[in-house]
C-alpha cells in the first residue's frame, strides 16, 4: 500500500497515511477538524532493481574504468619529462622546437 503525505492548510498538521489506491482522498484534518486537509505532491519512493537498470549496468561499470585508464596512464609519463632536469647552458634540440621558431632563426 501506498503512503500518501497529506497537509492541513488550517492548522499547518503535516501526516503521512498509508492507504490503499482506492480508498477516498482525505479532507478532514484530524487534529483540528476542518476541511482543509489537501494531499502533497511527493517524489516516488521506488528503486529500480536488477541488471539492465542505470544503478546496475552504466554507474561506475567496466565502461568507466577503461576509459580512465589512458589517463592515468599518460600522468606518469608526463611528470617524468618534468623531472627531467635541464641544463642552463645547453642549446635546444631542432627535433624538439621546430626549425621556425625564434631560437633557429
Amino acid at each position: 500500500m501506498p503512503i500518501y503525505a497529506y497537509k492541513c492548510n488550517a492548522c499547518g498538521l503535516a501526516k503521512d497515511v498509508l492507504q490503499k489506491m482506492s480508498d477516498p482522498v482525505l479532507t478532514q484534518c484530524p487534529a483540528c477538524g476542518q476541511p482543509s486537509f489537501v494531499k502533497q505532491l511527493t517524489a516516488a519512493g521506488f528503486q529500480l532493481k536488477g541488471s539492465g537498470w542505470y544503478a546496475t549496468d552504466f554507474k561506475g561499470g567496466a565502461a568507466a574504468a577503461t576509459s580512465a585508464a589512458p589517463a592515468a596512464d599518460a600522468a606518469p609519463a608526463a611528470a617524468e619529462t618534468a623531472a627531467t632536469p635541464v641544463k642552463a647552458d645547453a642549446a635546444p634540440a631542432a627535433a624538439s622546437c621546430g626549425t621556425g621558431c625564434a631560437c633557429h632563426s
